[in-house]
C-alpha cells in the first residue's frame, strides 16, 4: 500500500483502471514495460522476478516513497522518475519518452498491482506505446489474510484505496458482513477503518462482530489491534490523519462467527 494520499481527478475521462483491464496480456510481447509488485514495505517479500526488472531497467518510474524502498536494487545508470498524484502525470509523460526512445522501462507499485494497483497500471499502458506486462508481487493484503486467518475463499476482499466513487464496494461490505469474512483496504483518510465499521453498523451488521486493524505489515513496528466491530465506529469521523488512530498503512478484517 502506497502512502501517498494527495487527491487527483478522474472526472477528466474514465477510469484509468478500466483501461488497465480492458483485455487479456499479449502473451509474447516484444520489449514490454514491466508494473512489478514491490511487496508490502520490506525488501525480503520482493520477488526475484520483480527484482530482476528493477535490475535490467534504464528508466523506473513510481511514486516517490515506492521507488526509494527499491533503488538500491537500480543500476548506478539507471533514471529514477518520481512521482506524487499531482506530479504523476508529468514523470509518466517524462517515462513514455523514454521507452519511445528505446530504453527499457519499470514502473513500480507497492504489494500488487492486482490489488489496489490497477488505476496507475492503466496510467502506465495509457503513457507507453508498447505492451506491459505486469509483475505480481506480495501484498499486504495477503499478509493481512495470514494474521487475521481469514482463508481467501471465504473471505470478500474489497479495496477502497483509489480515487473515486467507493460507493460500490461499501455496498459489497454491507451484503457480505456477518456471511463472509471482510477484508478491506481502506481509503486514507476519509474513509479509515473506523468509518467502515460505523458504515456497517448503521446498515445492520453486528456490533459485537471481530474487527482487526493491521498496521505496517512487514515493518518493524507492524502491529495488529483486535477489537469488537462497535469499539471501532467509535473511532469514525474526519478526513485527516489526525481524526484517526491508524496509519494509512493499514487494513481493515472483520471476522464472521
Amino acid at each position: 500500500m502506497a502512502s501517498e494520499s494527495d487527491e487527483y481527478d478522474l472526472d477528466s475521462g474514465p477510469d484509468p483502471a478500466t483501461f488497465a483491464a480492458e483485455r487479456p496480456e499479449n502473451p509474447d510481447p516484444e520489449n514490454p514495460v514491466y508494473a512489478i509488485g514491490v511487496g508490502p514495505g520490506n525488501t525480503e517479500y520482493l520477488t526475484p522476478r520483480g527484482r530482476r526488472a528493477i535490475e535490467e531497467a534504464d528508466v523506473v518510474v513510481g511514486f516517490t516513497t515506492v521507488v526509494e524502498f527499491v533503488e538500491e536494487f537500480a543500476d548506478d545508470d539507471t533514471e529514477l522518475l518520481t512521482c506524487g498524484y499531482k506530479d504523476e502525470a508529468d514523470a509518466l509523460e517524462a517515462f513514455g519518452e523514454r521507452v519511445a526512445d528505446g530504453a527499457a522501462g519499470t514502473a513500480v507499485l507497492m504489494g500488487d498491482p492486482n490489488h489496489s494497483g490497477y488505476q496507475f497500471v492503466g496510467k502506465v499502458q495509457q503513457a507507453v506505446d508498447t505492451d506491459v506486462r505486469v509483475i505480481p508481487g506480495i501484498s499486504s493484503l495477503q499478509m493481512a489474510a495470514s494474521r487475521a486467518r481469514t482463508p481467501m475463499e471465504d473471505t470478500e476482499f474489497v479495496t477502497l484505496h483509489k480515487s473515486g466513487d467507493i460507493s460500490d464496494g461499501l455496498q459489497r461490505l454491507r451484503d457480505n458482513v456477518g456471511e463472509r469474512n471482510l477484508l478491506v483496504l481502506p481509503r486514507p483518510y476519509d474513509t479509515m477503518p473506523g468509518d467502515i465499521a460505523a458504515d456497517l453498523i448503521d446498515s445492520g451488521a453486528d456490533e459485537s462482530l471481530e474487527a482487526v486493524v493491521l498496521e505496517k505489515l512487514t515493518h518493524d513496528d507492524e502491529a495488529m489491534h483486535v477489537q469488537t466491530l462497535g469499539d471501532l465506529a467509535e473511532h469514525a469521523g474526519g478526513d485527516g490523519a489526525e481524526d484517526t488512530p491508524y496509519s494509512d498503512l493499514s487494513i481493515l478484517a472483520v471476522r464472521v462467527d
